[in-house]
């Protein structure tokens, strides 16, 4: 067996292998412009150590947790820095960071005991307040920012969303007394919030329900866009209202209006509409007294009541108190329907104005 034989099995020369130095990588985000170089540097040219190799896939893999926190940290410190405190908005971005949200994530984690004590008294040092029914009202109030950019009021139905919030259920909510808290403090700040978005978010404080308040706004934005008094006519909706058909009822039931919603609809040009003159009577027996005078015009008055309430016509059960006693309007109106035939064009007229489909 030669030297250059092991076992029998020939060995093959092998050529020196050049080492060629490979480009050092550093471990971590780039510093920000005025900061230190705190990375760790990998040497790729030196020799491989299997520990710093380690730390450096778990700093780039398993340690994402941590980088998004140093970076909620540093947002919430120049926000501090610049603002004074960390009341923050939900909404709020610290440049590409949500600043807001993060900080209610943080709240939410001290709130379910799954912080530890380093990071909760990190937050409490630059001044976080923990208390979580201002977090809450906080992220709805944020919510409620945003109902009001896409529809121009915080008269919100009981269904609408924005944010993923039910805004609409929780603006109906701390519209009730002792909807904004016991603290009286907090309650004059929380209003003060809300009225920064809308002057009128309480319409009912007003003396109106949310409902004529909405349509109001809806009104004056079509007014504002350009479209003329005059056209609005039943039929013609914002955001699935129909204005046209509120505006006519307005105008019907102008007598029901309280002084301030006089002078509103005033300031958009809307005046009371004119008493409808009363209709020739017809002197046969079929037509009589049934189809006019004072039988109509009651049954006309509690239908036109009824709608200014309710925004749709009556079922048949339906009755309506007027000054002299209940009124069935909706058989009224059922009657009215079986005998159209024999009601004249200002009788119809006037089932058409209050929404009648059937007398148009």
């Amino acid at each position: 067996m030669t030297p250059d034989t092991k076992a029998g099995t020939p060995t093959i020369p092998q050529e020196a292998q050049k080492r060629i130095a490979q480009r050092s990588l550093t471990i971590g985000e780039a510093p920000d412009e005025g900061q230190e170089e705190a990375r760790l540097l990998l040497r790729f040219a030196a020799p491989r150590d299997p520990a710093l190799i380690t730390k450096w896939i778990s700093y780039q893999v398993f340690n994402t947790e941590r980088q998004d926190w140093r970076r909620g940290i540093e947002a919430a410190f120049r926000y501090r820095e610049r603002e004074g405190g960390l009341d923050v908005p939900y909404d709020h971005t610290e440049g590409a960071h949500p600043l807001g949200r993060w900080l209610s994530d943080q709240r939410r984690a001290f709130r379910a005991g799954t912080m530890t004590g380093e990071r909760a008294a990190e937050l409490e040092e630059l001044g976080i307040v923990w208390d979580t029914a201002d977090a809450g009202f906080a992220e709805n109030l944020a919510a409620a920012r945003a109902y009001h950019q896409l529809h121009g009021t915080l008269a919100a139905p009981r269904h609408a969303t924005a944010l993923d919030k039910a805004v609409g259920q929780w603006l109906t909510n701390v519209r009730r007394p002792g909807g904004l808290g016991k603290d009286p403090v907090r309650a004059t700040e929380r209003a003060a919030a809300l009225a920064a978005i809308d002057e009128d978010w309480n319409p009912s404080a007003l003396g109106w329900a949310a409902d004529w308040q909405r349509h109001y706004a809806y009104l004056t934005q079509l007014l504002n866009d350009g479209a003329n008094l005059a056209a609005i006519v039943p039929g013609v909706t914002r955001h699935g209202e129909d204005i046209g058909r509120w505006l006519a009822t307005q105008r019907r039931s102008w007598a029901r209006l309280n002084p301030e919603q006089q002078a509103r609809l005033g300031e958009l040009g809307v005046k009371k509409a004119p008493r409808a003159r009363k209709a020739t009577p017809k002197t046969t027996a079929a037509s009589g007294t049934r189809t006019g005078g004072e039988a109509f015009q009651k049954g006309l008055q509690a239908l036109a009541q009824y709608v200014a309430r309710e925004g749709a016509m009556p079922g048949r059960g339906a009755v309506e108190e007027l000054a002299d006693g209940p009124h069935r309007v909706g058989i009224w109106v059922g009657n009215q329907k079986a005998r159209r035939d024999r009601l004249d064009q200002a009788q119809l007229g006037a089932l058409a104005e209050l929404g009648v489909d059937w007398a148009r």
